[in-house]
């Protein structure tokens, strides 16, 4: 890849597209009975949760009406509580992580990154308003000079915050950590905690078959790739989903450089790179489209057919439960070829 192009941050890439991971159906939740003492609760006295910018959002109630970035409310959503409003890169139904949900129970006021409509968001009359939030580097803080993944800017995130309080739900460090903080959300909301036992337990069973596919010692390298712009292999450490698989014993080379979250090499330079398993994102270039370039198509993995989708899917148990059965499903038919 030409030197001359700006490296693309890992915002770019995730606002690039709708995330896409197959996730379930639950029926809605019942009334909220709980209480959460590490990250809020609603009772007759209220409701209060802090979320992870430090900030604690205070209402007189349990809030019902939930509106959100596509990545967060599907999380919301598999746990059975269905969203009033919708934002996001694209519709509801061309990201799979709606697949199967009654998509006209939900007002979409944002099908493009950045581009939401305030006034249709106000008429939804959310509570909440929920987002995501990326650290910008390798420290995994939140900046708070600029605005949380969803929003344009940070003057339209202020708007939003005056139509209602808005919850971050930072992705930083491990995906088991962070389905855990938005399980701890949903809890708040009244999710009744047998469900969350139900699903925890498929969830803790697609880890274990991943611990088990991942024995073998397969390499696993994931990338966004795209034809002008060359390869971008993402850094394990830097992504929650795959610093959580790297937990679980799936060898993952560091590609090295200095820019977080990514090392970007130009299609020539590839083969220096060489892994069992190629991990596509289904954001970028398909694999069968990465096997037309002559320099990929040399890989060990490229050769031996071991190239695979790299899935993006909502921090919860019901959706990382078939993401990470499907990685699973991959690896225990992968071999070693490098």
């Amino acid at each position: 890849m030409s030197s001359a192009l700006p490296p693309i941050s890992r915002r770019s890439l995730l606002s690039g597209a709708a995330a896409l991971a197959a996730t379930g159906f639950l029926t809605a939740c019942g009334p909220n009975t709980s209480d959460d003492a590490d990250g809020g609760g609603g009772d007759a006295s209220g409701w209060s949760f802090t979320d992870d910018r430090g900030e604690e959002i205070t209402l007189d109630r349990t809030p019902t009406r939930i509106a959100g970035l596509n990545d967060a409310i599907a999380s919301l959503w598999n746990y059975g509580i269905t969203p009033v409003a919708s934002f996001g890169a694209t519709g509801l139904g061309a990201d799979v992580n709606f697949e199967g949900k009654d998509h006209s129970q939900v007002t979409e006021v944002g099908t493009t990154y950045g581009e939401i409509n305030l006034v249709r968001l106000q008429a939804q009359k959310p509570d909440l308003i929920v987002v995501h939030a990326y650290p910008e580097d390798e420290s995994g803080e939140i900046d708070p000079n600029k605005p949380l993944f969803g929003f344009k800017d940070i003057k339209q995130q202020e708007d939003a915050a005056a139509i209602a309080p808005i919850v971050a739900i930072s992705m930083t460090g491990s995906a088991d950590k962070v389905v855990e903080r938005t399980t701890e959300f949903a809890r708040s909301l009244g999710v009744e905690q047998q469900l969350l036992d139900e699903k925890k337990s498929d969830y803790d069973a697609a880890r274990e078959r991943l611990r088990e596919a991942a024995s073998s010692g397969v390499t696993v390298m994931a990338v966004a790739a795209y034809e002008t712009d060359g390869v971008h292999i993402a850094k394990a450490e830097d992504d929650p989903a795959l610093r959580s698989y790297t937990e679980l014993g799936m060898k993952y080379p560091d590609p090295g450089g200095d820019e977080y979250y990514w090392r970007q090499a130009a299609w020539e330079n590839i083969t220096q790179f060489r892994t069992d398993v190629v991990l596509y994102s289904l954001r970028a270039m398909s694999g069968d489209d990465m096997l037309k370039q002559p320099t990929f198509a040399t890989m060990p993995a490229a050769q031996a057919g071991q190239v695979y989708p790299w899935e993006f899917s909502a921090m919860d148990y019901v959706a990382q439960a078939g993401t990470i059965n499907r990685l699973a499903d991959n690896l225990e038919g992968a071999r070693r070829v490098v």
